[in-house]
């Protein structure tokens, strides 16, 4: 599943007319680079989530066919989920296999096929150095592999990539406030259903220390494009 729902507040004017994933760096789109990344690891069904300006996803990506995948588009109306509540909401188009979730407004030299197909737990996180504009990072990762909410140990940053079990998101009313859980259809993010699985031990992890961007606003896209270009 490719998160590529939200609005790109942070990226305007750039997203007022395009959706950030289908905004280009080094030649291809966002998203694109992801895609290939998937079929080289012999992934053959995508699910993406769309949103802010749905309609373009199909006309830009079309079928997945000219990858060798096969995308279906899962849209949320016209405001996102949040990664919860869209998680959620494409659930009915994934399998029962744990899948692979990776952010559309990311980039990474990552192997995807290194992260495991079977978590331990109902998930496990791709986690990275702190960048410079998120220095306090995540959650932090101890040497079994565990994933903890824990201050006094250094902690590492999200990555938006992971594998994940359906059962992440069993009873997710349980956790999720009152009021993402009042919409319809709900809208919360992933934050509560992770601090649910780190408390129970079954939250795992990997520390990435190749590259990786958040392409949050149009410097780190500029930055982002001149360094692939090179």
């Amino acid at each position: 599943m490719i998160f590529a729902a939200g609005l790109g507040e942070r990226m305007r004017p750039l997203t007022d007319r395009t959706p950030k994933p289908l905004l280009e760096a080094g030649g291809k789109r966002l998203i694109e680079w992801h895609l290939e990344k998937l079929a080289a690891i012999d992934v053959r069904y995508v699910v993406i989530n769309t949103s802010h300006l749905a309609a373009q996803f199909p006309d830009a990506l079309g079928d997945g066919s000219r990858w060798g995948l096969r995308i279906r588009y899962a849209y949320e109306g016209p405001t996102p989920l949040e990664t919860g509540g869209g998680m959620l909401n494409a659930l009915p188009l994934l399998g029962p296999e744990p899948f692979l979730v990776i952010s559309a407004d990311v980039w990474t030299d990552a192997d995807f096929a290194l992260l495991p197909a079977e978590p331990r737990g109902v998930g496990h996180l791709l986690m990275v150095n702190n960048p410079p504009h998120h220095i306090h990072g995540d959650f932090a990762l101890d040497t079994q592999g565990m994933i903890h909410d824990d201050n006094s140990a250094p902690r590492l940053t999200y990555s938006g990539i992971g594998v994940f079990r359906r059962e992440l998101l069993d009873h997710w009313h349980d956790v999720v406030p009152d009021a993402g859980a009042e919409h319809s259809p709900p809208r919360f993010k992933l934050r509560p259903l992770f601090e649910r699985a780190m408390a129970r031990g079954q939250l795992t992890g990997s520390h990435y220390q190749g590259a990786w961007t958040d392409v949050g606003t149009p410097q780190r896209l500029q930055e982002l494009d001149e360094r692939l270009s090179r």
